[in-house]
């Protein structure tokens, strides 16, 4: 549960609470409930609360209210934080015990609501609904074209999607009854590499099972040579979509020899996240190298205090791939041959020794140097942490440092459980030797597959730039998932106030800091990343020497492009 939900469900108990004290004429105020919900309000908003503001919004005389915030403080349930140095006022703030508890609370009333509107029967599931609020307000409601097209078709639209916070947030929200778009049950979610699989499963078949599918913007290059999506030429002919409201290298990650497939539904780059109250505890500087980096790590590094230098994504596969090539970006090579990186590569022209990989290089080898001393200040099992894991664990508070993309990274202000909210700055890759600093681009396109009748593709096309639109993805900003891809929304002053995300995030994009070489997005991408994703673990884990992985990625990839014709 995120903050923001859980702000709403105290404004619900406090306006359900309303009636009661004035139609029922009740005899007092129950004044734990008023500290209870004014402390945990403020607290979620990171405000200040003194002893004497909280004994005021009891709503009982002072000397009452006093001795009640006592009594909760005695019991473990408020927690005192000197408010100066000379140690004779406090402010009050709830135990993690009073939090935890109010959440299980908060999450049984979702339950219940959700249960009683027949959205869903027990509570086992209650992160299937979103309490949500301000999502009613009419300029989201999909377009009443949408939802006749969809009485004349008898049928909901099918969504196959990946399954991660940010689309299980949307299922949630266009499924809601209120929107009326789509049934849960007609949303499929997987994991990446089961998407994949079922993206390209689904292009065989001589009809789609699905309206709209997304697919990772690396593999577009393989999606438009599968046939898997239509053009959307003449759709956007007549759209409200305004290319011009996107970064171009975002809206350039939907587009194959100058024509658009996929339009970008959310944009995520991979940043260093910094605790930036121990760094300052210890005057650091925030690192903008390699070198720095591992100094930085070495300083915090204390794993019998439980803190860990730095957590990264270092698991076998496409985690320890991913982490290969942004680091290896950093140090100024993609992994393949590909001129000097500038604003805009056209993917689709690129052949020859352009094609050819770059693995075994000096910047091959200081990355995989670079990740050897990442190794030293990581936690003992960092071979096996996937983002999930290493998101726990700075999250938790365990770690001084993490390599996180910006839309997991969104947790950390808006988790109830974190212990991390206002504590963290973000900054771009740092660089390494030869390199500059800058940010690579991850995200999801939405794409109607080819194999669709030509009315549902319309239904479909016209229900993605719903979603895509400037008011939904506001709301998708506003509920905790700051990665939205247009100018509009991240310049809107209520979406940018969330979360420094959206700020950070707009300003690199304006700069031209962040960028989609370093994974690619060309037919053999897929392999690329499975090879990698096998060869730099097996150096890491000592399987085999660093020149020996080296040597067999270059050799595996080059045999692959020999294959496919380009040399």
């Amino acid at each position: 549960m995120t903050e923001y939900e859980l702000l709403r469900i105290i404004s619900f108990l406090e306006r359900m609470r309303a009636p009661y004290d004035k139609l029922l004429k009740a005899s007092e105020p129950d004044p734990n409930w008023n500290i209870v919900l004014f402390l945990m309000k403020h607290h979620l908003r990171g405000e200040n609360v003194t002893m004497s503001t909280l004994a005021l919004a009891a709503e009982v005389p002072f000397a009452s209210a006093m001795r009640r915030i006592h009594k909760l403080v005695e019991n473990g349930d408020i927690q005192m934080r000197q408010r100066n140095d000379s140690g004779k006022s406090y402010y009050l703030e709830p135990s993690r015990n009073l939090t935890t508890s109010f959440t299980d609370y908060a999450t049984r009333v979702k339950a219940l609501l959700a249960e009683t509107f027949g959205l869903k029967s027990g509570s086992a599931d209650s992160e299937d609904y979103y309490f949500g609020g301000s999502y009613l307000a009419g300029q989201i409601i999909p377009p009443l074209e949408i939802l006749e097209k969809k009485k004349d078709t008898d049928s909901d639209l099918r969504f196959l999607l990946h399954d991660d916070n940010y689309f299980a947030g949307m299922r949630d929200m266009w499924s809601d009854f209120r929107s009326k778009l789509s049934a849960r049950k007609n949303f499929t979610m997987l994991k990446l590499p089961e998407l994949g699989q079922e993206v390209f499963a689904n292009a065989n078949r001589k009809e789609s099972k699905y309206d709209v599918v997304a697919i990772n913007m690396p593999w577009l290059g393989e999606t438009v040579h599968y046939n898997v999506a239509q053009p959307l030429t003449d759709f956007l002919k007549s759209s409200s979509i305004n290319p011009m409201d996107f970064h171009p290298n975002i809206w350039a990650t939907g587009n194959w020899n100058k024509t658009q497939f996929g339009i970008p539904i959310y944009c995520t780059i991979e940043a260093l996240c910094v605790r930036k109250d121990l760094f300052e505890e210890r005057r650091l500087h925030h690192p903008t190298s390699f070198e720095k980096v591992i100094e930085a790590a070495k300083a915090m590094h204390n794993p019998k205090r439980g803190m860990q230098g730095m957590v990264w994504n270092a698991a076998q596969g496409a985690p320890i791939a991913h982490s290969f090539m942004f680091f290896m970006g950093c140090c100024g090579s993609p992994v393949i041959d590909i001129p000097t990186p500038r604003l805009h590569i056209e993917y689709s022209k690129l052949h020859g020794e352009a094609m050819r990989p770059r693995i075994l290089s000096q910047a091959g080898k200081r990355t995989l140097e670079y990740m050897h001393e990442l190794l030293a200040v990581s936690p003992s099992d960092i071979l096996s942490i996937d983002w999930n894991r290493a998101l726990d664990y700075f999250m938790g508070g365990h770690a001084a440092m993490i390599y996180c993309w910006t839309m997991r990274a969104a947790r950390f202000e808006y988790d109830i459980h974190s212990a991390v909210k206002r504590k963290v700055a973000y900054h771009l890759h740092p660089h390494g030797q030869g390199g500059t600093s800058v940010s690579p681009i991850g995200g999801f396109l939405l794409m109607v597959p080819s194999a669709l009748p030509p009315e549902r593709a319309k239904l479909a096309f016209n229900a993605i730039s719903w979603m895509a639109s400037p008011a939904a993805m506001k709301e998708y900003v506003k509920n905790g998932f700051p990665v939205a891809p247009r100018f509009s929304v991240s310049a809107d002053p209520e979406a940018a106030a969330t979360t420094p995300i959206v700020s950070f995030v707009d300003k690199l994009a304006k700069q031209n800091k962040i960028q989609t070489w370093q994974r690619p997005p060309i037919p053999e991408y897929r392999i690329i990343e499975e090879i990698l994703g096998e060869d730099i673990f097996s150096a890491l884990n000592g399987e085999c020497t660093d020149v020996e992985a080296l040597t067999r990625s270059q050799n595996r990839i080059d045999t692959v492009m020999r294959r496919a014709g380009y040399y």
